[in-house]
């Protein structure tokens, strides 16, 4: 396993991150894993060296984290882990059970904490950016949770480029704990990230840290003809996303196996190498719900895709309608 720097900050990560989203309650999705069948992808991460693991309080309206807290505690030192978790998703029908007012983020951070079984997480992220709470309000009370000793880092996740850098002005006017990493929505289908959000995180020293590199499964040709996977039929990101409707999505994903092909690898492989190869990419946040996909991402470590490759897979790509902001 490689290891960097978690942007601007002496943290190092793993070059990559495992997703929690697929492991919790299984009414939650068709495809969630529950803790019995997600503890051995947890062990398989652990042992291959990954130590960045990512949830999310909403994933399973929770019970991803009480999944996650219960393997880490098993299976690692807690010294030994970076721990991610976020905040802002609904988690509950109360007006006050969501957004990134003060009372939401001072009370679901507790509750994270709690059912994640620690006493801090290294990275806490907001899921969204809130229109309805002053950006002040959040950056002090996120900077109050920092203080507090709860959380190490602050995160952000998809969101506008002008609202990343109005909220980065901010916290370094006031002199509050910045954000110092982004995890945004990116891949060879999706590459609406690179005209502002990237270049303002690499000016800034913030991580990226994309999720979905495989497009939600269909780059790696699961979400299209006989081989669509339960996730690629049900997911509500995957239908959002448009994947396979536009014709060079279809084109992108073609040259994707002619690479994997010409390399002896998997699709997959390709696909993460891509994002691995791009400027400012520091640990790609993968899902794990079978044993080749850990695989998988692994061996995408090694590859070094030429300038001729990457242009190969580029070329077809499109502008795209934004996605991933609500």
């Amino acid at each position: 396993m490689q290891y960097v720097r978690l942007g601007a900050t002496g943290v190092k990560v793993s070059r990559l991150s495992l997703g929690t989203l697929g492991y919790g309650d299984p009414a939650w999705h068709e495809w969630t894993l529950g803790d019995e069948a997600a503890r051995p992808f947890f062990k398989a991460a652990l042992e291959k060296g990954i130590n960045f693991i990512d949830t999310a309080d909403a994933y399973s309206a929770g019970v991803s984290e009480e999944v996650t807290g219960r393997a880490l505690k098993a299976l690692a030192r807690r010294a030994d882990i970076v721990l991610a978790t976020k905040v802002c998703r609904p988690m509950g029908p109360g007006p006050n059970q969501k957004g990134l007012s003060r009372k939401h983020i001072m009370e679901s951070i507790d509750a994270s904490l709690k059912r994640l079984q620690t006493d801090y997480v290294d990275l806490y992220i907001i899921h969204r950016f809130d229109a309805e709470t002053p950006i002040e309000e959040t950056l002090d009370a996120l900077n109050d949770v920092v203080r507090a000793g709860k959380a190490l880092y602050l995160g952000a996740s998809s969101m506008w480029a002008w609202q990343f850098a109005k909220m980065l002005t901010i916290q370094r006017e006031r002199g509050l704990a910045p954000f110092v990493t982004m995890q945004n929505l990116y891949n060879l289908i999706y590459r609406e990230e690179e005209r502002e959000m990237h270049p303002l995180c690499i000016a800034e020293g913030v991580a990226l840290t994309p999720y979905s590199p495989n497009a939600r499964g269909f780059l790696a040709g699961n979400s299209k003809g006989s081989e669509v996977s339960v996730r690629g039929r049900t997911d509500k990101m995957t239908a959002k996303m448009r994947l396979g409707i536009d014709n060079e999505d279809n084109v992108i994903a073609d040259r994707v196996g002619v690479v994997a092909g010409k390399l002896g690898v998997s699709r997959a492989a390709v696909a993460l190498a891509w994002v691995l190869a791009k400027p400012g990419m520091t640990s790609p946040t993968i899902g794990v719900s079978k044993p080749h996909h850990l695989d998988d991402a692994i061996k995408a470590l090694d590859i070094k895709l030429d300038a001729e490759t990457m242009t190969f897979l580029e070329e077809p790509y499109r502008p795209k309608p934004v996605v991933a902001m609500d």
